[in-house]
């Protein structure tokens, strides 16, 4: 099967690298809007806009369903998407926040999320329905997807931000013991949460869930997850992605081996905190 994956940028690389791993043997279309990033700081006029071009361009190329790869996205245009495109499977992305809460035991729970997923009711209608306790708080990052955008995955600048953004939560850092990636783009920064959450902390997104829910919708099978990140299973994953995936910024077919070479090195940064 055919199955297109969009996203503002290449935050949703990370749900790619999920289902190259997930479900190897099906043809990816990767979509990486570029010209519009970050979604998370537009309108949600706009990024509805967006995603219906995209959806456009999906079904020229014949697609047998879509992932929006992008929380953002989801919580602002999935109705209309849905409502539209009746006939083609679309899934979308939430925090994994109801997992979260049932493994947080008796400690809190940190969402980080960019502010429109923040601040739109998709959110806070998901947090009404499994945080009964009210065990959950809500974090805007919104320049990790600056760093990402960049590939700045190493500066130091990143856990000073970090720090920064932390400093106004209403509980210490101690006191969380999951932390939910409500933003794809912010799998790639994991090194750096460990550095300042404690060891226990567990850090959760909602990439698997969301292969998963694919899985189920097109009746396919998931292959076992591999669980160790080994230098052979990196390779093994970028020659799996040069021939099952066809890569568009906005629109435009990435071709440039230069441009080819980004992805490469995102699927290997994905693959190095696959078990953080």
């Amino acid at each position: 099967m055919k199955i297109g994956i969009f996203d503002s940028g290449i935050g949703g690389v990370s749900v790619l690298h999920e289902a190259l791993h997930r479900l190897p043997n099906e043809e990816y279309i990767f979509y990486a809007d570029v010209d519009h990033v970050p979604y998370g700081k537009k309108e949600p006029e706009e990024i509805q806009g967006f995603a219906d071009a995209i959806m456009q361009f999906m079904i020229q190329k014949g697609v047998d369903a879509v992932v929006i790869a992008c929380n953002t996205a989801t919580s602002v245009a999935v109705p209309f998407l849905r409502e539209k495109y009746k006939n083609l499977p679309i899934i979308g992305m939430e925090p994994a926040v109801k997992p979260a809460v049932k493994m947080r035991g008796k400690d809190r729970v940190l969402v980080m999320a960019t502010p429109v997923t923040i601040r739109e009711n998709k959110l806070h209608d998901l947090l009404q329905k499994v945080d009964t306790e009210h065990s959950c708080d809500l974090l805007p990052m919104p320049e990790l997807v600056t760093f990402a955008e960049k590939e700045n995955f190493s500066d130091p600048a990143i856990l000073d931000y970090l720090k920064k953004q932390s400093a106004s939560l209403p509980h210490p850092i101690s006191e969380y013991s999951v932390v939910v990636l409500g933003c794809t783009h912010f799998n790639y920064f994991k090194p750096q949460y460990r550095q300042m959450f404690s060891e226990d902390t567990s850090f959760i997104d909602g990439n698997a869930g969301t292969i998963r829910h694919l899985a189920d919708v097109l009746g396919l099978k998931l292959t076992d997850e591999v669980k160790a990140v080994r230098k052979e299973t990196s390779q093994a994953c970028v020659a799996v992605n040069e021939e099952k995936v066809s890569y568009y910024f906005s629109g435009r077919p990435v071709e440039d081996e230069k441009e080819l070479q980004i992805f490469k090195h995102l699927h290997e940064r994905l693959e190095e905190v696959r078990s953080f």
